[in-house]
C-alpha cells in the first residue's frame, strides 16, 4: 500500500491518535457482529481530503465485531463506538479534540461504501470513498501501517500469565492465525523492555517480520521475569546455573524451557516446532534459550547478543568503560517496582546534547554516580562495585556455557554495532568452536544496532555511505528461510557458513568458514615520519619511537557530534577532526596499487611505554580515500570524500589489564611494554588507489571513561588522581609496534549490490536439516 503520513497529515487538524490501553468500556459492550457481517463491503482502503490540499488513507476494518480504522503511514488506530440505534455510525472521543462522529454512507449501487466524518469542536467536515478491498497476501512487509492491519484482520491475540517451575508467572502475548487450516510453528521473543501494547490491543512492530505472519507463524511475545507485567525479581543478565537442583533454580535458560512446555500443551494448532529469536538483551536470551534448549526448539536466531559486558558489549571493552552509553542505558532501563506493571523507558535529563561537555564538568565516575543516580540503581551500583573482571562480570559471560547446543543457530549482527559487535562475533565463533557438526551460520550486515528487524522510517545509510535495501534484503532471503527450513521443512539451499557484507564495495560475500581460512594474517608495521609499511616490509632500525602527551583533562573525543547516548554514525566518521590532534600518533600506507580485501578481526600489537602507572590504548583502522574522490549523489550532507578518513574499526584496552583481566598490574614508568589485543572483525576492501591509516590515542571520551593515567580504582578515583602523561609507542627492529589483518589475496567479486548468495549453491532437501 501506498504510505501516507497520518501524523503529519491530519493529526494538526483532527488529533486522532494511537489507543495505547485497551478500548473503552463502550466499545467492550457494543459487539455488532451480524452489523459486521450484513455490510462487509465497509471493510477496505478509503481515501478522504482533509483541507485543500492533505489527504488521508485509511483501512477500515471490523475486529470481533467493533470497528477499527487504520491510518496509514505512521499507522495509527482508532477504536470506534457503534451509536446504539443508528446502523454504521461511530463515534469517538479524544481529549483534545472532542468528539468525532462517523457515518457510512451508501453509494450508486447501495453499498455502504462512503463515509462522513464530522467533529463540531474543530469544524471539520468531510467525505471519503472506498478505494479498493484489502489485499492482504500482497501487504508491504516495510510498511507499519500494512504490517498493523495484516495482524489484526489475519490473528487473534491471548493473553496467558504463564507459570514457571518456582510458581513465578511470565506474562505472555500469543497471537495466533486465524486460520486453523494447518498446524503452525511457533516463534518466541523474550525481553525485558515490555511488550505493550497489553489486554485486547494489537501490536504494530510484527517482529522479526510481516514474512512470518503472512506464513501463519504462532508469534509470542514474553515480559521477562521480573520486567514489566511478570512476576518475580530482575535479576540483570542472570547467570546460567548449570546444574539445578531444585524447583528455585531458575534462569534464562529453564524460563524459556517452562514457557515453550506450556505453550507445546495449551496453544492449539502447532506444528511441534519451535524457534526463538531476540536481539541485544532479547539476544542473550535467545542465547539461553538455546542453552540446554526445550527439544521442540529447531531453530535459534541470536542477534546482537549482550555477551561479556566486561570484554566488549554493552559495560566495557577490554576494561575501559562504555560511559556515554552504559550511564544512559543504567539509567533509562532499570525501575525499583513494587509489583508488576507496564515497563516505559526513561531518558536522563541532560540539559544538552553535548555528552563531551556534560560528562567532563561531572569530572570523575564517582560524581557521575552521585549527580545522575539519586535513586536506587542496581544495575549502576554494580557496575561501579565491579572495576575488575570478578565472579559477577564472569558469571553473566555466556561463552563459558555455549557446548552442546542442538538446535540450528543463526547469528546475526551489524559491522557497525555501537553495543554488541563483539559479543555477536565472540558467539559465533565459540558455538562454532564448541559443537561441530550442528548448523551455525553468520551473518553480519552494514547496519547499527539491531536496526535490521526495522525498515519502517529507519535510515540504513550511514553517514555519506547508502546501504538502503540491505536490510529488506536480509528479512526475505535470509532470515525467514532459515526459520521456514527448520520449523517447516521447506526446502533451502545449503545456507553459507558465513554471509557478511563487505563496506568498501559495498557487497554481500559468501564463506565457507569465519575468518575464511583462505585469508592470510599479515602485519602493517609502524615506521618512521608516520609511515605504515604494507605486509612483508621491514621497518628501519634502532630504538625509534613517537610520543604524545596525554592529558585527562582534554580527552580525545570519540566524534564531531558527541551525542547521547553516542553518535550512531561515528563509525564511518571521517577522522580529519582526530589526526590535527597533538595526542594522536598517525601511520599511513603509500596509496594502494591493487585493492587489498580484509576478512576477520584485526590484532594490535604495540610496544609502549609511559611515565605515568597506568594508560589506555585506543587503536583505530582508517581508509583514507584519494583527494580526487568523486563526492556522494546525492549528497544533502555536503559531504568532501577527497582525502575522507574513514573509520573502518577501533577499539581500547586499559593497560592495566593488558596481562589479565582480574589481576591489573601498573605501568613501571619508562619500561617498555607489550600491550596486545584483538580489535572486532571486519569485512572491508581497501580500493585500489586508497591508502590504510592507524590512529593510536589514549582517551576516546566520553564513549568511553578517562584514565586518571595513576594506578588506581578509578570507581574511586579523584581529581588529583587525574595527572598528564608521557606516552611513547617503538617502532623498532626489537619492539615492531602495528596491527595484524587477514587478507585475503584474490580478487573482490565482480557482481556488486545485493546478489542471491544461495543460487548457486546445491539444494538440501529438509528431511536432512533434522539429523538430530
Amino acid at each position: 500500500m501506498r504510505q501516507i503520513s497520518f501524523r503529519s497529515l491530519i493529526v494538526p487538524l483532527f488529533g486522532l491518535i494511537v489507543l495505547l490501553g485497551s478500548p473503552g468500556s463502550a466499545c467492550l459492550q457494543t459487539k455488532p457482529e451480524a452489523l459486521s457481517l450484513k455490510h462487509a463491503e465497509v471493510e477496505g482502503v478509503y481515501k478522504m481530503k482533509v483541507g485543500e490540499s492533505q489527504t488521508v488513507v485509511l483501512q477500515v476494518y471490523f475486529k470481533d465485531g467493533i470497528l477499527r480504522t487504520l491510518t496509514n503511514g505512521d499507522g495509527e488506530v482508532t477504536v470506534w463506538t457503534a451509536v446504539e440505534g443508528k446502523p454504521l455510525e461511530y463515534t469517538y472521543t479524544s481529549r483534545r479534540d472532542g468528539t468525532f462522529r462517523l457515518a457510512f454512507e451508501p453509494d450508486d449501487k447501495g453499498n455502504c461504501t462512503r463515509l462522513h466524518l464530522l467533529n463540531e469542536k474543530i469544524k471539520l467536515d468531510t467525505r471519503g470513498a472506498k478505494q479498493r478491498d484489502f489485499d492482504d497476501p500482497n501487504a508491504d512487509p516495510y510498511s507499519r501501517s500494512d504490517r498493523l492491519g495484516y495482524i489484526e484482520r489475519n490473528y487473534h491475540k491471548s493473553q496467558h500469565l504463564i507459570p514457571m517451575r518456582d510458581g513465578i508467572r511470565l506474562m505472555t502475548h500469543v497471537y495466533s492465525p486465524l486460520d486453523t487450516s494447518t498446524p503452525h510453528p511457533i516463534l518466541l521473543y523474550r525481553e525485558p523492555y515490555g511488550i505493550e501494547p497489553y489486554d485486547d490491543v494489537y501490536r504494530a512492530s510484527v517482529l522479526p517480520s510481516l514474512f512470518f505472519a503472512k506464513a501463519g507463524y504462532i508469534l509470542v511475545y514474553q515480559d521477562i521475569r521480573g520486567r514489566a507485567r511478570s512476576e518475580g525479581s530482575f535479576n540483570f543478565m542472570a547467570p546460567y546455573i548449570p546444574d539445578k537442583r531444585s524447583p528455585a533454580d531458575v534462569d534464562e535458560s529453564s524460563d524459556a524451557y517452562d514457557t515453550i512446555e506450556w505453550l507445546l500443551q495449551n496453544i492449539p494448532n502447532h506444528n511441534g516446532k519451535v524457534g526463538v529469536w531476540g536481539s541485544s538483551y532479547p539476544g542473550f536470551t535467545a542465547t539461553m534459550a538455546a542453552i540446554d534448549a526445550h527439544p521442540a526448539v529447531a531453530a535459534v536466531s541470536i542477534q546482537a547478543p549482550m555477551s561479556d559486558l566486561f570484554l566488549g558489549d554493552d559495560g566495557h571493552h577490554y576494561g575501559a568503560f562504555y560511559l556515554s552509553h552504559f550511564a544512559s542505558y543504567s539509567y533509562g532501563v532499570w525501575v525499583n517496582r513494587e509489583k508488576p506493571a507496564p515497563f516505559h523507558g526513561r531518558n536522563f535529563p541532560f540539559g544538552t546534547p553535548d555528552g563531551y561537555d556534560f560528562f567532563l564538568k561531572l569530572g570523575p565516575l564517582k560524581n557521575i554516580t552521585a549527580a545522575m543516580f539519586k535513586e536506587r540503581n542496581d544495575m549502576w551500583a554494580d557496575a561501579m562495585a565491579h572495576e575488575t573482571n570478578d565472579d559477577y562480570w564472569k558469571s553473566r559471560s555466556t561463552y563459558r556455557h555455549l557446548n552442546a547446543i542442538k538446535p540450528a543457530i543463526m547469528v546475526v549482527g551489524g559491522w557497525y554495532d555501537g553495543e554488541d559487535l563483539l559479543g555477536t562475533l565472540r558467539t559465533y565463533k565459540t558455538i562454532e568452536k564448541r559443537n561441530p557438526g550442528i548448523q551455525n551460520t553468520l551473518i553480519m550486515g552494514p547496519w547499527i544496532h539491531s536496526s535490521w528487524n526495522r525498515t519502517y522510517r529507519v535510515n540504513e545509510d550511514r553517514g555519506p555511505f547508502s546501504f538502503t535495501g540491505t536490510s529488506a534484503y536480509y528479512m526475505e532471503k535470509v532470515e525467514f528461510p532459515f526459520f521456514e527450513a527448520h520449523l517447516r521443512g521447506v526446502e533451502m539451499p545449503i545456507p553459507a557458513e558465513a554471509l557478511v557484507y563487505d563496506t568498501g564495495i559495498n557487497a554481500w560475500e559468501s564463506h565457507d568458514t569465519w575468518p575464511p581460512a583462505r585469508a592470510q594474517r599479515k602485519k602493517l608495521v609502524f615506521s618512521e615520519k608516520g609511515s605504515l609499511l604494507p605486509p612483508g616490509a621491514s621497518s628501519s632500525s634502532g630504538t625509534e619511537f613517537d610520543e604524545y602527551v596525554s592529558d585527562p583533562a582534554k580527552p580525545v573525543p570519540y566524534s564531531l557530534r558527541p551525542d547521547i547516548p553516542y553518535d550512531w554514525d561515528y563509525f564511518v566518521e571521517d577522522q580529519r577532526f582526530a589526526s590535527s590532534r597533538p595526542d594522536v600518533l598517525i601511520y599511513v600506507t603509500d596509496p594502494l596499487t591493487e585493492d587489498m580485501r580484509a576478512a576477520g578481526p584485526i590484532t594490535a600489537e604495540l610496544y609502549v611505554s609511559t611515565t605515568g602507572t597506568d594508560a589506555d590504548w585506543v587503536v583505530k583502522v582508517i581508509d583514507v580515500y584519494p583527494g580526487d574522490a568523486p563526492d556522494p549523489k546525492p549528497n544533502p550532507l555536503n559531504v568532501r570524500m577527497g582525502n575522507y578518513q574513514r573509520l573502518i574499526r577501533g577499539d581500547i584496552i586499559r593497560g592495566k589489564f593488558r596481562d589479565s583481566f582480574e589481576n591489573p598490574e601498573p605501568f613501571v614508568p619508562g619500561e617498555v611494554t607489550k600491550v596486545g589485543f584483538e580489535l572486532p572483525d571486519i569485512a572491508h576492501t581497501f580500493l585500489k588507489g586508497h591508502r590504510i591509516m592507524v590512529h593510536v590515542q589514549s582517551s576516546w571520551f566520553p564513549l568511553f571513561d578517562r584514565n586518571p593515567q595513576t594506578f588506581c580504582n578509578i570507581r574511586e578515583a579523584g581529581e588529583k588522581d587525574f595527572r598528564k602523561a608521557t606516552h611513547r609507542v617503538y617502532r623498532s627492529a626489537d619492539y615492531l609496534s602495528g596491527i595484524w589483518m587477514w587478507i585475503l589475496s584474490e580478487p573482490p567479486p565482480s557482481q556488486h549490490g545485493l546478489p542471491d548468495p544461495a543460487t548457486s549453491l546445491p539444494t538440501l532437501h529438509p528431511s536432512r536439516l533434522y539429523s538430530e
